[in-house]
């Protein structure tokens, strides 16, 4: 069985660019979301077995989105990914609950990596 994915990034074409990357490697892209308050909203609804959370968003932002997450499932797994790899960006992620990060531009071996390490 595929493991089910929800892309957030607030750009449609970065959540394209991922789900192409994602679908060609087997994996299954079940929902995507603009923003943190949609990404709560949506990881309610579809359950996924990981959430690939862009930083900068409006409304609600990608790490502010994760421990929202967080306390629906303790054991929610998130990669962050953003343009900024600021070393406080992604401590900050890490702390929230992130279990990985990937800057972009990204390649998509990187994408795959850090999906496999997260969920196998």
């Amino acid at each position: 069985m595929a493991n089910k994915i929800l892309i957030v990034d607030d750009a449609a074409f970065m959540r394209m660019m991922i789900k192409d990357i994602l679908t060609k490697n087997g994996y299954e892209v079940i929902g995507e979301a603009e923003n943190g308050l949609r990404a709560v909203e949506k990881y309610k609804e579809l359950i996924p077995d990981l959430v690939i959370m862009d930083i900068t968003m409006p409304e609600v932002d990608g790490i502010q989105a994760v421990r929202e997450i967080k306390k629906i499932n303790s054991d929610a797994k998130i990669i962050m990914c953003s343009a900024m790899g600021q070393q406080a960006m992604v401590i900050e992620s890490i702390q929230a609950g992130a279990r990985d990060f990937i800057v972009k531009p990204f390649q998509a071996e990187r994408v795959v990596e850090a999906v496999k390490k997260v969920i196998g």
